[in-house]
């Protein structure tokens, strides 16, 4: 590291002869235009602060590596994941709800994002720390971040709000029911699971596809706070989850997670008993075990928190051979926002700042835009195709084609016999010991106290659809009438129960 002062300079080299006191006519008199200096300085500060990101606005980072340990080239053919490659990374973690200053320990469920710099270009994997999450169709994207964010009358962030719109969507029980338990606040980053959440897909160098999801389980152990231990820890440290992955790894504690993958023939996912393509949805271990993939681990912390980490930039688009999509209604979406946020956040060019470029060649022939950084690519060829047979495909690289089936229309989830909201919401129910079950009653009806009776029957009646006990016990914390509960759950019917329990 350069130990020499740093001597003062203007935005173009020039040095600056005064950094303190305003070049004013007189003593008293007012300031100069011509204090270019003071200017460009005020200018700059101006325009510093670039826009937040809509969701996932509080992060922190850092860098680190994967290495492959095991064979599954029997599934893909990504130079990433074939056994005994290692390869850089960068990792974001979030909340999701909160704004750049919110506390890192409320009650959430974080975002993971890596950058997987590898030989074939750049893999971001996107996800969060919980298998699911609270929609399968992007068309409800937006209102669910409004839903979560601050009120448009009061400014303030309204339980009312939150809990109208989760119980009005059924497919969010599973997700509601994560976050309202002890995992809704992890005591740190390292202490946490990451998911990425969506099934993707495999094709291997055979050119056949396999359905797979991500998983990479912490070598820390499980770890979570309650809400008296999170609301102490918010009293004295906003900054903790941030802090403790900093020092963690500046004390040569490093965090690793270990990588997993779930795996599924196009011919079980045909005939699987619910779309393996709603992201709501769980594929069970025991029917599509976990198969281990390798190691990540950080290792290395940002010089510089806003090149580094605010201005790192993720989507799910971004690919490499032997990765590829599936139908999940709400990855397709995800494929056009998240690039598309960046671009209006950071500028067209945003992947030639240093944290988002990647370690290959770039060849992607796009032109020009605010804050083009290299060459342009010179005066090369700006079209294709042309005579100098510059900007080639490669179609070595194509997936193979997939099948589709059915008519262009505007699918209700619901109206497929096979679709069942509340199954895994009530499976995890089952398989919480009794301490955890006592935490979620406890969290979910402090969480929900405020909210119009309504609602709170809403929520209850999806309880109990889930798990009778579930739904008893959660009836009795929120104080609310059992027999109405039971009267309520008694069609079965989510669209009776929405006109039964509308204001």
């Amino acid at each position: 590291m350069d130990t020499k002062a740093k001597k003062l300079t203007n935005e173009v080299g020039a040095p600056v002869a005064e950094n303190e006191h305003s070049l004013t006519a007189g003593p008293r008199g007012p300031v100069m235009m011509q204090d270019v200096w003071l200017m460009e300085k005020l200018a700059h500060f101006d325009r510093e602060v670039i826009p937040e990101r809509r969701m996932h606005a509080k992060g922190w980072g850092a860098y680190g590596t994967f290495e492959c340990t095991e064979d599954i080239s029997a599934f893909t053919k990504a130079k990433v994941l074939q056994k005994g490659t290692k390869t850089d990374l960068f990792v974001r973690f979030s909340t999701v709800a909160g704004e750049r200053g919110a506390a890192d320990a409320e009650r959430d469920i974080r975002g993971v994002a890596i950058k997987f710099y590898t030989e074939e270009g750049n893999w971001d994997l996107v996800g969060n720390n919980t298998p699911t999450f609270f929609l399968r169709d992007v068309h409800n994207f937006p209102d669910l971040n409004r839903a979560v964010k601050r009120d448009p009358q009061t400014g303030m962030r309204s339980a009312q709000n939150n809990w109208d719109f989760w119980t009005l969507l059924p497919e969010t029980f599973h997700q509601t029911t994560v976050v309202m338990s002890d995992r809704g606040i992890p005591a740190s980053f390292r202490h946490m699971n990451l998911y990425g959440e969506h099934t993707f897909s495999f094709y291997n160098k055979d050119n056949e596809r396999f359905w797979c999801k991500f998983h990479f389980i912490t070598q820390q152990g499980i770890k979570n706070l309650t809400d008296e231990e999170a609301g102490a820890l918010i009293a004295k440290d906003r900054e903790s989850h941030g802090r403790d992955l900093y020092e963690s790894i500046v004390k040569g504690e490093y965090p690793r997670w270990t990588m997993y993958v779930q795996i599924m023939t196009e011919e079980q996912a045909r005939n699987h008993y619910e779309n393996p393509f709603d992201i709501t949805k769980i594929w069970r271990h025991k029917e599509f075990p976990l198969q281990k993939v390798g190691v990540l681990e950080l290792n290395r912390n940002p010089e510089n928190y806003f090149a580094e980490v605010e201005q790192s930039a993720f989507t799910p688009a971004h690919v490499v051979p032997g990765i590829g999509f599936s139908p999940d209604k709400f990855l397709q979406g995800r494929l056009f926002v998240y690039g598309d946020a960046q671009r209006y956040r950071l500028g067209i060019n945003y992947n030639q700042i240093p944290v988002n470029r990647p370690k290959v060649e770039v060849h992607d022939y796009h032109r020009d835009g605010l804050m083009r950084t290299d060459g342009n690519y010179g005066g090369a060829p700006a079209y294709s195709p042309n005579s100098m047979g510059d900007w080639a495909a490669q179609p070595d690289v194509m997936e193979p084609p997939l099948d589709l089936s059915g008519a262009m229309y505007a699918y209700d989830p619901q109206d497929d016999p096979t679709d069942d909201c509340f199954r895994a919401g009530g499976d995890l129910w089952r398989v919480l010991k009794e301490d955890k079950r006592e935490l979620l009653i406890g969290n979910t009806a402090r969480n929900i106290a405020s909210v119009m009776e309504n609602i709170k029957y809403r929520h209850a009646v999806h309880c109990y659809w889930a798990d009778e006990e579930y739904g008893i016990r959660i009836t009795e914390a929120m104080g609310l009438d059992l027999n109405r509960v039971l009267e309520l759950a008694e069609p079965h019917s989510h669209e009776k129960l929405i006109q039964a329990t509308l204001n």
